[in-house]
């Protein structure tokens, strides 16, 4: 696999504009046609749809305009998010059930192969046995629309690191896994060399994005505000790179800026900027 084969997904928020997660509204200030176009034309190959955009363009376009946006501008790789709270047992969790359902409904009406997730978002403790368990249900919710169900270890989840990772998705089911993004695996302690512990059929999705070695505020202020486009910051993106080809791992590629300074930027631009960027990052690759 070449470089000239790599493919980039356009994550949600790295082509959204000016909104970001949290924000009063998470609905991107540009159209969905608007942002098919602009990947497209910079050379995206996919992109990430957030719950309350997509159902927002659904509901203005209907599910045969959306699907041909998708179609038109070449997207074949798409990816819904962002599920939390699957396995609480309140009322959060009938929330999350309904949105479960929606994502995935929608996932296979316009051809999407993958729903991230996050494991006890801004929870402390992590019971193994339940979130196991809880996975394996969501894992075969998903298994019904030929979806494949990609845990983020975030910094700011009790599913912190690879290890407690693996501990949740190891053996539950073929379509569960990880997504292994690098500004998770530095901003929570761990050097890129800990993704050799990944066996590749573990990996459901990948995500580049820089960052300075020194955090602005708290690690979730500095996730929401303050990544950088690959080679911009100091994370040693080409390692990172290196250490997943290194798994076997062929697939594509998201790449997740969230970014008060980017997301200011006219569409056209930040899609070419960021396109840019990261296909420089593979340049020495060995593939």
């Amino acid at each position: 696999m070449p470089k000239t084969q790599v493919e980039l997904i356009a994550s949600y928020w790295t082509i959204a504009g000016d909104t970001h997660p949290g924000a009063a509204s998470e609905i991107s200030p540009f159209t969905l046609q608007e942002r098919a176009e602009a990947a497209s034309k910079a050379g995206w190959r996919g992109m990430g749809l957030v719950h309350a955009d997509i159902l927002h363009s659904i509901e203005r376009l209907g599910l045969p305009t959306v699907r041909n946006i998708f179609q038109d501008n070449g997207m074949k790789h798409l990816e819904v998010e962002f599920l939390i709270d699957w396995h609480l047992a309140c009322e959060r969790r009938t929330a999350s059930d309904r949105m479960c359902e929606e994502l995935l409904e929608i996932a296979a009406q316009v051809g999407a192969r993958k729903l991230k997730c996050a494991a006890g978002l801004f929870e402390e403790g992590l019971d193994v046995g339940l979130m196991r368990e809880s996975f394996a249900i969501l894992c075969d919710k998903a298994m019904q629309y030929n979806v494949d169900v990609a845990i983020e270890f975030l910094p700011f989840s009790s599913v912190n690191t690879i290890d407690k990772a693996l501990a949740v998705a190891t053996d539950i089911r073929p379509n569960g896994g990880l997504m292994v993004d690098s500004w998770h695996i530095a901003r929570g302690g761990m050097g890129f060399e800990e993704i050799s512990k990944i066996p590749v059929e573990l990996i459901k999705g990948v995500e580049v994005d820089d960052a300075d070695l020194n955090l602005v505020g708290d690690v979730f202020n500095d996730s929401t505000h303050h990544r950088k486009c690959c080679g911009e910051g100091e994370l040693e993106i080409p390692v990172f790179v290196q250490a997943i080809l290194d798994t076997g791992y062929r697939g594509p590629w998201g790449v997740e800026l969230i970014s008060a300074e980017l997301r200011k930027l006219p569409l056209d631009v930040i899609a070419k900027r960021a396109f840019e960027t990261t296909m420089a990052q593979f340049e020495n690759a060995r593939f």
